[in-house]
């Protein structure tokens, strides 16, 4: 059950999206531009720094009220909830959990106001999920610098001109069962550091994602984030907290198909009747809530977990894994409900439709998931 303070910022961001994201970001996801001015508008709400400490300019909230915001604009756009998403869970948590002093001074006031975005770079062209094994770029350290080399791809937020710095997993060491994979902050701008032009893409079109190269990129070794060598355990950490955020985020998509699958079923007319009268259309809405229903409980008990410090890996794997199906079945079941104007871009379902897929791909894909959840049983460990 909800407390009083998450009831109330669901209703103020479910508010915000309805009145200021709703009417305007249609235009901005055709035009596939980054809405600056809405999220500047976030940023002035808070929405950047709840679960980041008020000493460092945040709301001083939990994980979990984070992910009752991206719910509640993901009910309207995904390029927004993700903008959000991935600027707090995989921008500024990394600095939070891992950083120095200095770090979290420098970086998190201006990533709690919204002034700052940051990003993290894991990905890599020829990786994907197999990840240490793919990874190919490298950070030496030649006296007081690192000297970074390599290519990350699908970086969500890193070429935004509000970007201000990128967390970058490197392997910074060879021996043993696999590479030392260690984190580094490389500010925007750094010499080496290139930005490339974003990228087309069938989702999220006003969101920010782009391929980062690194060429005898150097930065001072004091960017090292947390300790050499932990940098695998630190993103395995950032990504089983992202996969509830996710998760969330994935109900809100879900949850907006059957506002907008409700509301069309009682306008619509066809036969001498509105189409909800017919009961395939009622049994397919009926489903689509059943889903988002399950979704929301599975979210909720991994955020329990995780703010419990408890073990959560595997109901964060369950989570994310639910609810990116939920929202994909419920967008194809959307689409089908709107039929023809379904297919076209100014309705929402069609957003929702091109934004769902990622969803079974982003931050560990639906195969991944399968297998975390399998080996927390034991199974094939």
């Amino acid at each position: 059950m909800l407390g009083d303070e998450h009831i109330e910022l669901r209703r103020t961001v479910e508010e915000f999206a309805r009145e200021v994201v709703a009417p305007v970001i249609g235009d901005y996801y055709e035009r596939c531009e980054f809405p600056y001015d809405i999220v500047r508008k976030m940023g002035a709400m808070g929405l950047f720094g709840l679960p980041i400490p008020e000493e460092y300019g945040g709301m001083g909230g939990d994980y979990f009220a984070l992910c009752l915001a991206l719910e509640e604009l993901a009910r309207v756009d995904s390029s927004v909830a993700i903008t959000l998403e991935a600027a707090v869970s995989l921008g500024a948590m990394p600095i939070l959990r891992f950083g120095t002093a200095e770090q979290k001074e420098r970086w998190l006031p201006k990533m709690a106001s919204g002034e700052t975005l940051g990003a993290f770079g894991l990905t890599e062209p020829g990786g994907g999920s197999d990840v240490p094994g793919g990874m190919r770029t490298t950070a030496v350290l030649d006296g007081d610098e690192w000297v970074i080399n390599g290519t990350k791809a699908f970086i969500t937020n890193s070429g935004t001109d509000i970007t201000g710095v990128v967390s970058v997993a490197a392997i910074t060491g060879r021996g043993g069962e696999r590479p030392e994979i260690s984190t580094i902050l490389v500010p925007s701008g750094t010499p080496g550091f290139t930005v490339s032009k974003k990228y087309s893409k069938v989702g999220w079109s006003a969101s920010d994602t782009r391929e980062l190269s690194f060429t005898d990129c150097r930065v001072p070794s004091e960017n090292l984030l947390g300790e050499r060598g932990r940098g695998y355990a630190q993103f395995l950490q950032t990504l089983d907290e992202g996969r509830v955020a996710i998760a969330a985020l994935s109900v809100g998509l879900a949850q907006g198909c059957v506002d907008e699958s409700a509301r069309y079923a009682r306008d619509r007319q066809a036969f001498g009747q509105s189409i909800g009268r017919f009961q395939a259309i009622q049994f397919k809405i009926a489903d689509m809530e059943a889903r988002v229903h399950t979704a929301r409980l599975a979210y909720y008990h991994a955020a329990e977990r995780m703010l419990a410090c408890l073990p959560f890996k595997k109901e964060a794997a369950i989570a994310k894994l639910v609810a990116s199906n939920a929202a994909m079945d419920n967008a194809r079941d959307a689409t089908q409900i709107f039929g023809g104007y379904g297919f076209m871009n100014e309705f929402p379902v069609g957003r929702f439709y091109r934004d769902a897929k990622i969803l079974e791909i982003g931050e560990g894909t639906s195969e991944v998931q399968r297998l975390l959840i399998a080996r927390e049983l034991g199974v094939g460990a």
